[in-house]
């Protein structure tokens, strides 16, 4: 791979056109503010954050379902570190606030802690909040499958897995929509792909690189994504092959469609999207956290300030919105963006020092 000073000169070379470019993977969005390749960049090139992160896509009337349901005395709540802090409709009602009020929540680090701590506490029913795109939903449905498998009737998925495709043709939709190319993230497309973006280019015409994660991965990914638009040859093309297949994971695809099957989804900055979330097939029903206890989405409780919706949809930078930094900081944010490790604000809190 040509170096990053190699990479740089050749981006430079290219003709010098506006060019908005988005990332939709939450681990690119952090290794670019945490490599300042941003400041690196010509001026006419942008980088965008996509709806990448699966805790900021969350919208917050599913969090408060989610308080709700940890206030329940039979209920342990298990979920990723992530989730704990980030706050529902109402500024500071988090599950962690939940906790200190009496809820019974545990942090766990996969799906399969969760089926043990349901072992290990039969007396409690214990829902995982399965948050995620293809590349965690695989692990998900196995999870399920073993508890299935094995008879722990205490466990229980809250599904809030969701899937790329939907949400990017959904973003493309949008009023305003200015992006002319994507870098692909190449978690997801490890399971679902580099074929699986196809789309973009037959049916929008605009260009798609797989890309890793290193800060040369990134610059090749940008420099092929220039090419193209400079040759206007929008195409894929695969910059991450040392991980990703052109049809991804065989294995990995199966185990999802064996346990879970497409849903309608509800997703931050996007609103409702048809067939972009996944739920679990009706012969796992008995493990569904939302028909076991009964789950009712609302609207939300209160219009948060928070702006998350309009950073992750490319329409609106972290430093643009007027409580970056004041209101909200890492230490008490007033949406998923800041908490989150994954999150377009607090990558730019912590990393970036100049827009």
């Amino acid at each position: 791979m040509p170096s990053a000073e190699e990479l740089l000169k050749a981006i430079r070379e290219l003709p010098p056109m506006p060019v908005n470019l988005m990332e939709v993977c939450g681990t690119h969005t952090m290794s670019i503010a945490r490599s300042g390749i941003k400041s690196l960049l010509p001026e006419n090139v942008r980088l965008l954050s996509g709806p990448g992160c699966p805790v900021c896509v969350t919208p917050a009337e599913v969090i408060d379902a989610i308080l709700d349901l940890a206030m329940e005395k039979e209920i342990t709540v298990a979920t990723y570190g992530d989730l704990l802090r980030v706050p529902g409709s109402r500024p500071g009602d988090s599950l962690q606030r939940r906790r200190a009020l009496g809820a019974r929540v545990e942090m766990v680090y996969s799906p399969v802690d969760a089926v043990e701590l349901a072992r290990q506490s039969p007396e409690q029913q214990i829902v995982f909040l399965g948050a995620g795109f293809e590349t965690t939903a695989p692990g998900t449905a196995a999870a399920v499958l073993t508890a299935a498998e094995e008879g722990v009737r205490n466990f229980s998925l809250f599904s809030m897995l969701k899937t790329v495709e939907p949400a990017l043709r959904a973003l493309i939709r949008l009023e305003g929509f200015n992006v002319q190319g994507f870098l692909c993230p190449g978690h997801v497309a490890t399971v679902i792909g580099a074929e699986a973006f196809r789309f973009l280019p037959e049916e929008y015409g605009l260009p798609a690189v797989v890309g890793g994660f290193e800060a040369e991965d990134i610059l090749l990914a940008v420099y092929l994504l220039l090419k193209q638009l400079a040759e206007g040859q929008p195409r894929v093309q695969n910059a991450y092959p040392r991980a990703v297949a052109p049809a991804g994971n065989p294995l990995a695809r199966a185990m999802m469609e064996h346990c879970l099957e497409p849903r309608a989804d509800l997703w931050r900055g996007l609103g409702r999207i048809e067939n972009s979330g996944l739920k679990l097939r009706e012969e796992l029903k008995d493990f569904d956290a939302e028909r076991k206890f009964g789950v009712q989405i609302k609207p939300p409780a209160a219009q948060s300030p928070c702006r998350c919706g309009e950073v992750i949809t490319g329409r609106l930078s972290p430093k643009g919105c007027p409580l970056f930094g004041g209101r909200c900081t890492p230490e008490d944010p007033m949406g998923p963006c800041m908490v989150s490790s994954e999150g377009a604000c607090a990558a730019a809190y912590k990393y970036e020092t100049v827009e």
